[in-house]
Order: C-alpha cells, then sequence, then structure tokens
C-alpha cells in the first residue's frame, strides 16, 4: 500500500506537454527509478532494427545513444513485448549479457494505443534483486504513460507538419490570388486604354479623310513645282498617319490566327522579293540564309508577312545606308524549334529598352522536317 501510494504521488506530479516530452520522458525515468531503487533505469524508443536512449535516470549528456535492437535485452523486450526479468545475471546464460557492473535487469514494454511495442522501460541494479508482480505492474503504468506520450508527440509533430504544409499552400494560393488580380486589373486597364484608342482613331479619321481628300483636290489644280512637291509630301504624311491609324485600331481589336503550314525556307524566299522592294530597305543589302533543309511551321501567312515586313523596316531604318541586313534560319533547341533571327550589323538594344519593347510569340506548333 505504500508503495502504491508512492506511486500515486510520482504519477500526480508529472506533466505532459506536447513541447517537453524530454523533460516528461526523464522525471519517468527517475520515478521508476526511485520506485525501484534501482541504479540506473533508461527508457528506449524502437524502431524497426535499431534503437535510442531517449531518457535516462542518470545525466548521459547530449551524446546520442543508439543501438542496434538485435543481441540486446532491451530489443528483446520491444519485439516480444513481454516483460523481462533477471534477478541475478550470474546465471545468466543468454546472448544478451547486461552492462559490466550490474547483476538485475527489469525491463517492461511500451505498448502504442494500437498494441505494438515502440519501446521499454529498463531498470538495472549492481545487486541481484527480486522483483514481486506489483513492481512489474506498476512499472507497467509508467510505460503505458511514456508510451501515449511518445503517441500524443509523434500525432503532434504530424500536425504540425501538415499545419506548415497548410500555410505554405495558402501562402502560395494567395499569392497565385494576388497575381491573378493584378493581371485582371491589367486586363481591365488594356481593355480601357483600348476602347480609348479605338474612339480616338474614329474621331482622328473623319477630318483626316477631309483633309486628304482636300489635298487630292487640291493636286489637280496646276500648281508650281516647289508647292506641288510640298502638296505631295503632305498627301504622303497623311497617308502614313491614316496607316498608323489603322494599326492602332487594328491592335486595339481581339486578333484571331487563320493558322495553316507553310515551309520556312520557301516562305522566305517569296518574301526575298517583296522586302527588298520596301522604301526603307534602299540603299542596304537584303540577304537570306538556312541551315534547315525543310522546316514546316503552323503560322498565320498574313500576319506572319507583317511581322517580317516590320522587323525589316525596323532593322533597316535603324543603319545607315551600305549597311546589310541577315535573314538566318537555324536550327533551334530542340529537333521540333527552328530559330529565324534578323540581324542589321547595329548596335543592340539597351537592357533597359528591352522591357518596353512587345513580346512576340513564333512558336504555334513548329515541326521541323530535315
Amino acid at each position: 500500500m505504500r508503495q502504491e501510494h508512492h506511486v500515486l504521488d510520482f504519477l500526480t506530479t508529472l506533466s505532459y506537454r506536447s513541447n517537453n516530452l524530454d523533460h516528461y520522458l526523464r522525471e519517468i525515468a527517475s520515478s521508476v527509478s526511485r520506485l525501484l531503487q534501482s541504479d540506473w533505469t533508461i527508457v528506449t524508443v524502437c524502431q524497426g532494427e535499431t534503437g535510442t536512449i531517449a531518457a535516462s535516470s542518470l545525466d548521459l549528456g547530449d551524446r546520442d545513444y543508439g543501438f542496434s535492437v538485435h543481441d540486446t535485452l532491451a530489443g528483446k523486450v520491444a519485439q516480444t513485448g513481454q516483460p523481462i526479468l533477471i534477478e541475478d545475471a550470474i546465471h545468466l546464460h543468454d546472448e544478451c549479457k547486461l552492462p559490466e557492473c550490474y547483476r538485475a535487469y527489469l525491463g517492461v514494454p511500451l505498448r502504442s494505443p494500437f498494441g505494438s511495442s515502440i519501446g521499454t522501460i529498463c531498470s538495472l541494479f549492481e545487486q541481484p534483486q527480486t522483483f514481486s508482480e506489483d513492481a512489474v505492474r506498476l512499472v507497467g503504468i509508467f510505460a503505458e504513460r511514456a508510451a501515449t506520450a511518445l503517441d500524443n508527440y509523434q500525432l503532434y509533430q504530424n500536425q504540425q507538419q501538415l499545419l506548415a504544409e497548410l500555410t505554405q499552400a495558402n501562402q502560395q494560393l494567395q499569392i497565385e490570388i494576388q497575381e491573378r488580380q493584378q493581371i485582371e486589373q491589367e486586363v481591365r486597364r488594356l481593355a480601357e486604354v483600348g476602347e480609348l484608342a479605338a474612339m480616338i482613331v474614329h474621331e482622328v479619321r473623319n477630318p483626316l479623310t477631309t483633309i486628304l481628300l482636300g489635298l487630292m483636290t487640291l493636286k489637280k489644280n496646276n500648281l508650281t513645282e516647289a508647292v506641288q512637291l510640298r502638296l505631295s509630301l503632305a498627301l504622303e504624311e497623311a497617308d502614313r498617319l491614316q496607316r498608323l491609324l489603322n494599326e492602332i485600331l487594328l491592335y486595339t481589336k481581339r486578333q484571331s490566327l487563320s493558322s495553316s503550314e507553310l515551309e520556312i525556307n520557301r516562305w522566305m524566299a517569296d518574301m526575298e522579293n517583296l522586302i527588298k522592294d520596301i522604301p526603307a530597305t534602299s540603299g542596304r543589302l537584303v540577304e537570306f540564309t538556312s541551315t534547315v533543309t525543310k522546316a514546316w511551321v503552323l503560322a498565320d501567312r498574313d500576319k506572319l508577312r507583317q511581322v517580317f515586313i516590320n522587323l525589316t523596316k525596323n532593322a533597316c531604318e535603324a543603319v545607315d545606308e551600305g549597311s546589310t541586313v541577315t535573314w538566318s534560319i537555324t536550327p533551334g533547341t530542340t529537333a521540333s524549334h527552328v530559330c529565324i533571327r534578323c540581324h542589321n550589323e547595329g548596335n543592340p538594344i539597351p537592357l533597359e529598352l528591352l522591357k518596353s519593347l512587345g513580346h512576340l510569340s513564333a512558336q504555334p506548333s513548329q515541326r521541323v522536317m530535315g
């Protein structure tokens, strides 16, 4: 009865929280050691083929005391799930020996709520002992407390990991939502800009048409050569302004592609004569080269033609007369891509201006036949 009172006193002093498992297990080891008056008590945790000392009634320092469950009494207790009592090791002929200078041993398994053994409570004595059933039963109570704490700790760790994963996923989701909201805001802004641009184009085209009609009527008159020259320049500028307005209006409309297959070498050969007739190429040499035998691409012919014309005009306008503008077709980074490059021997575009340029997507379902 007195021993049971001691056990109750020990148990009432134990207080477990998920963040103090080490301290809790040490208290259990120390309580069992005091209860049995042992020289050393340890709590072990066994997983598979290995085990470790999770708590000790003696100070073992910060070392990690791991061991193989084979050929050890703690491993045998964990594997069999049954207590092992050695009252005097001098009579022990088993392959599992006690540590040097210890004569008696009591080992009790730690059982999880599912019945499996996850470790042990082991007490060692320097002198022979006699173990009663009550002593084994009382140590079993502490073993149950230790097993419950270990199971709760594992559950707590799993919950913390799940919480961390959910938190990270939520943060990523919030970032994606913010990015999507920013994209939606930019789309709405661009739509508003497009509507405003379309309205301005319509407002400007009407008076511009009137101006063009007036200039064309005036051109029919018998004017001096100098006036005719100035009038021709005015018509050219008005016509250029009208083309610019048409391009702006085209940009504000939703674009649709009418794609078809074309062999890029043959298509570039057809483009060569067209490009050389562009006024901007006057005084510049435009060359076409290809190191790809055949390259089929899926593209909108008209829009791709306009892209090539615009690039050639920009390349020629950026260099002096006598310069060479080169169009080259080379294999791409993969077997299903080709690289089409336009180079005018001029200086590269400054990095700070690159971000202001539009992005060209020139990779619609390409396939290469070599």
